[in-house]
Formats: C-alpha cells, sequence, structure tokens
C-alpha cells in the first residue's frame, strides 16, 4: 500500500478517536499517511431538496478526491446513544450522494474507542456492515474499550500490552493485504 488517508469520525475537539488514529499512524512507516480531521470540510445536515437545489459543497468534492486517491483508510468511528455519530453519518451521506462506489477499491482499517466496557462496539459493527455497500473491503477492524485506562495521554499510545499487540497485528494486516 503507497497511500493512507486517515481520520476520526468525531467532530470533538477533543476526540479520543482522533487521538487513537494518531496513535496508529505514528506506527506507519514506509507508506505515505495523511491524517484529516473530517471537522476541515463543513458540510450542511443532508437534505435531498439542499442536494437538488445547491448540488454538492466544494468541501465535500475535496475530501472525495482525498478519498479516491488513497490505496487504504484508516477511520475510527465514535459512538453516540449505540449507533454512529450524526456527523460521521452525515458525512458519509453526502459521499454516497456524489458517488455511491467512493470508497471502491479501499481497503479500510476500521477502529473504535469508547470510555466504555464496549469500546464503541455497536458503532463499529454498524460502520463495518455499512461500508461495503459502498465498495471498501474492510481488513481488519478493532474495538478499544475502557480508553483513558488503556491509553497515555501524556505518551500518546496505547498502554495495555493486550490491546497493543491486537493493534499491531491489524495494522500489520492492513498494511501487508492486498
Amino acid at each position: 500500500m503507497k497511500k493512507i488517508l486517515a481520520f476520526a469520525g468525531s467532530n470533538s475537539s477533543r476526540s479520543i478517536n482522533a487521538l487513537l488514529v494518531s496513535s496508529v499512524v505514528e506506527n506507519i512507516h514506509e507508506h505515505e499517511v495523511r491524517q484529516i480531521s473530517l471537522t476541515n470540510y463543513t458540510l450542511p445536515m443532508f437534505d435531498v431538496d439542499i442536494e437538488r437545489e445547491s448540488g454538492y459543497p466544494d468541501s465535500l468534492r475535496e475530501l472525495h478526491t482525498m478519498i479516491r486517491s488513497a490505496d487504504g483508510l484508516i477511520i475510527s468511528v465514535n459512538e453516540h446513544n449505540g449507533g454512529v455519530s450524526a456527523f460521521f453519518k452525515n458525512v458519509m451521506d453526502w459521499l454516497s450522494r456524489l458517488d455511491r462506489d467512493f470508497l471502491e477499491g479501499k481497503r479500510v482499517l476500521l477502529l473504535s474507542a469508547s470510555p466504555g466496557r464496549r469500546g464503541a462496539l455497536s458503532a463499529l459493527e454498524y460502520t463495518r456492515s455499512v461500508l461495503p455497500r459502498f465498495g471498501a473491503t474492510i481488513i481488519e477492524s478493532i474495538a478499544f474499550p475502557l480508553f483513558r485506562e488503556n491509553f497515555s495521554l501524556e505518551k500518546g499510545k496505547i498502554i495495555d500490552p493486550g490491546l497493543q499487540e491486537q493493534f499491531s497485528k491489524g495494522l500489520d494486516k492492513f498494511l501487508t493485504t492486498g
């Protein structure tokens, strides 16, 4: 894999999913990696009337171009009330309207993190089932539970040995598959 695009599905300025993505990205060598914040791509709440009257925002086209030019994606999703955040769902809705197959040929390392014991597992499972509809191949999906207990904010890395091993194996599989 040559070009990797990485981002969190959260719009929080204190996103633990963005911290997780940063930690994973720091362990990638010999590949071109670009980490972005989806909040830099402003999109209104999806509405077919807005789509029909105004078309597609330039920020959507820019994000779409970056995704299409990447060989693989690292995405970490957050969870709100047992589902993906409305923010992330909105981004996916816009992208899929612009190009139904916007993830065609993309290999994905899918992550999720939460302060709870399930590690945003419901959001992870939902996203794992939806992204292939848009052409993605999910190489690995990993939930990160009890974030504040298993991640050092000071060091910016995973401190639980079992989780670190799981993430290392998942990342290696992502980087070497295909």
